[in-house]
């Protein structure tokens, strides 16, 4: 099983509770970025491109724990940076957990053998490692030697101590499907519990522009990849649900749900979700009540046009699960679509079109 039944039983009951209470807008995981400090330099990622004075700063124990509480998502997923650096992380994390929340620490797992200490294993626990490919493969994709053989290795010592650990892997147009499916079988043999699988998103501070993906690269580097796992029976395990999955291979057509991952960093809750930044609110609730929710989306804002990242679309189709439970057993049962036509599109003709120059405000504020 990808992920435990309490986990599972919890999310599940949490979803309920919302729709029982008519919630049309509610947060299912909470992005918690207490630092944009790391200690690699991805090309594919530009939270290092911020001045020495905003990468020094910190959330503290107490920020961290204030935003879980205003947003209430049963699980908070915490980004960086890397946020194995930040001082009072294994607080945060006691913090959280104490909270019955489910945390998933990510990290590039440089650090992770030598701060193990500092966790104990916990169902409301799980080291989410970065990984991007095979050995060379992943050492290209975050601009450094040795970084695959560390995290691997971290993560079999992780796995050995009986932590949960899933493995994060971001897909770009470079990707080859072949070799990915051949990451996927090294990384279920090292005893993760679960993969999370991302297309390349174009964020927008990123130094690479180059290998973001398409809608349509998307749809089908996945279908193959599908096709591979079904054609020879892999067995792979997905932290996703099987309706993203589903769509990620073009037989779904969905809007994102950017308030189902609600992003809080050291600039305060970001808006519109955690790919895009287009200001902040001092508060939760300010969030939720002073965004224009309906300006963004796929054929809404040109910015918004390839996306089909987990953030966005996880809520979508875990709310489909939830309102249509025989669509997800008739996926599950027949398995994932990897032939024939793709479902239509979103139109982009009337979509909104982004500022010629935009700039973070929060950052534009610092300078």
């Amino acid at each position: 099983m990808a992920v435990p039944l309490i986990q599972q039983l919890r999310v599940g009951a949490y979803i309920m509770k919302q729709k029982l209470k008519g919630n049309r807008r509610y947060p299912l995981v909470l992005m918690l970025e207490p630092l944009f400090r790391c200690n690699l330099a991805c090309p594919g990622c530009g939270k290092i491109d911020y001045p020495k004075e905003i990468l020094d700063r910190r959330l503290s124990v107490e920020e961290c724990l204030q935003a879980a509480e205003e947003c209430g998502a049963p699980i908070v997923s915490i980004p960086g940076g890397e946020p194995l650096i930040h001082k009072e992380m294994p607080q945060i994390v006691r913090g959280l957990i104490e909270r019955k929340k489910f945390v998933y620490l990510c990290t590039n797992a440089l650090l992770l053998k030598k701060r193990m200490d500092d966790y104990e294993p916990t169902p409301y626990l799980t080291f989410s490692v970065h990984l991007d490919g095979l050995g060379e493969d992943h050492d290209r994709a975050v601009a450094q030697e040795g970084v695959f053989d560390i995290a691997t290795d971290a993560i079999r010592e992780a796995v050995r101590r009986g932590h949960r650990v899933t493995v994060n892997c971001t897909l770009f147009n470079n990707a080859v499907p072949e070799r990915v499916a051949e990451f996927f079988d090294y990384v279920m043999g090292l005893g993760v519990e679960s993969i999370t699988i991302s297309s390349g998103y174009a964020y927008e501070r990123a130094s690479d522009q180059e290998h973001f993906l398409t809608r349509t690269q998307t749809k089908n580097i996945f279908r193959e990849l599908f096709r591979i796992r079904k054609r020879e029976k892999r067995k792979w395990r997905f932290n996703q649900s099987i309706l993203y999955l589903d769509f990620l291979a073009g037989n779904r057509r969905y809007q994102c749900t950017p308030w189902g991952n609600p992003t809080r960093n050291i600039f305060g809750w970001q808006k519109p979700c955690y790919l895009i930044s287009e200001g902040y609110e001092k508060t939760f609730a300010d969030l939720m009540n002073n965004t224009d929710w309906d300006a963004y989306g796929v054929g809404r804002y040109e910015k918004c046009a390839d996306c089909m990242v987990h953030s966005g679309f996880e809520p979508t189709a875990v709310n489909e699960m939830v309102d249509r439970p025989l669509e997800a057993l008739k996926v599950l049962l027949k398995g994932i679509v990897t032939e024939g036509p793709m479902a239509e599109d979103f139109d982009l003709s009337t979509q909104r079109r982004q500022p010629v120059e935009v700039m973070d405000a929060a950052c534009r504020r610092e300078r």
